[in-house]
């Protein structure tokens, strides 16, 4: 029996047509996603610190901007030193309505209280900066570079010095212990306070002799002259070169290993979300970062900060995450931060 075949110009028009309808179509199947009510942006610690200056920043711009058609909510949900936001955002699964500013209690919070929380619990989205620390003193302290506070206080009487810093067993402590293996034997009584709005407020009214404060936290009471930065736990000296008070830039500020302490520390400023979301919900909001990141606004503030501006997503900032919260164990480890069983 005879096989009919369809004539060889019937078979291209069909096929011609069948690739215009595909292109068509195509569109449509890749149409972005895009959030359909308000985004949640949950903030894991107190008002006036970094991270929530940071995240009421960003919320600013996007509304400033345009960049979303649904509003963006800032909500601070600080307690338990974070884990009261990193809990509510794991518990949303799939909501993609809910993102989450990152700071370094994403690690040492489960690592120091043993709640059941991991950064995998969640969906990494972007890296948007590390911020720094610096070593302040009051203006009126006697002390001029961090070799002569290190000296001061392995003069003084041990834990004579206090240092102030947000939340016990968080990275303001953590940098307080490494300092501590510089003084030895001598030990500096660490205070812990709500968020870094109100450390500032101790240094200034001489509460504390000290706080290893981020920039922007203390830039302001910096600029008004009632604090010294004595030196910035970083591997290199800050880049902006514009001056921030009357004499003194960010880049005049030494590195603290210049200075005679060898203590290094930086921490994630990352945005995550809610565990089982979508790859294009993530999509959306690398995108929307990128658009808020490329803004003057935001340029001004990583300079006002003094932020290290180092950004990155995907697998990338996953590496990045695992890395760190390796470096975060062993270090609260050493510090003996750890909770039961970790």
């Amino acid at each position: 029996m005879m096989k009919l075949c369809k004539p060889a110009g019937a078979v291209a028009v069909k096929l011609g047509l069948l690739l215009i309808a595909a292109a068509v179509a195509s569109p449509a199947v890749a149409q972005t996603w895009e959030p359909t009510k308000p985004v949640t942006f949950v903030i894991p610690a107190g008002s006036g610190g970094g991270a929530d200056q940071m995240a009421r920043f960003i919320q600013g711009v996007v509304a400033k901007n345009n960049l979303m058609k649904q509003p963006m909510i800032a909500i601070n949900k600080g307690g338990g030193a974070g884990a009261e936001g990193f809990l509510d955002v794991k518990k949303n699964n799939g909501d993609a309505h809910t993102i989450v500013i990152t700071l370094s209690n994403l690690f040492t919070t489960p690592l120091a209280t043993g709640v059941p929380f991991s950064w995998k619990d969640l969906t990494p989205v972007s890296m948007l900066a590390l911020d720094q620390f610096v070593l302040w003193v009051n203006s009126e302290a006697p002390y001029k570079s961090a070799k002569e506070y290190v000296d001061a206080v392995k003069a003084g009487d041990d834990k004579k010095f206090k240092m102030g810093g947000t939340g016990s067993k968080q990275e303001d402590q953590i940098i307080t212990v490494a300092i501590e293996k510089v003084t030895a034997p001598k030990k500096i009584t660490y205070i812990p306070y709500a968020g870094g709005g109100a450390v500032a407020t101790q240094l200034v009214g001489k509460h504390v002799d000290s706080t290893v404060n981020n920039p922007i936290e203390a830039v302001s009471q910096w600029k008004a002259g009632a604090l010294r930065a004595l030196c910035i736990f970083d591997s290199k000296r800050s880049i902006y070169t514009a001056k921030v008070t009357q004499n003194q830039a960010w880049s005049d500020i030494p590195t603290c290993k210049e200075s005679g302490l060898d203590v290094q520390y930086q921490m994630l400023r990352g945005i995550f979300m809610s565990p089982g979301v979508k790859p294009e919900q993530v999509a959306y909001y690398v995108e929307l970062f990128k658009k808020i990141m490329a803004t003057d606004d935001w340029k001004k503030f990583m300079e006002d900060g003094a932020f290290n501006q180092t950004t990155m997503s995907g697998d990338e900032f996953k590496t990045w995450v695992e890395a760190n919260e390796k470096l975060h164990y062993d270090l609260m480890k050493e510090a003996a931060f750890l909770a039961p069983g970790k």
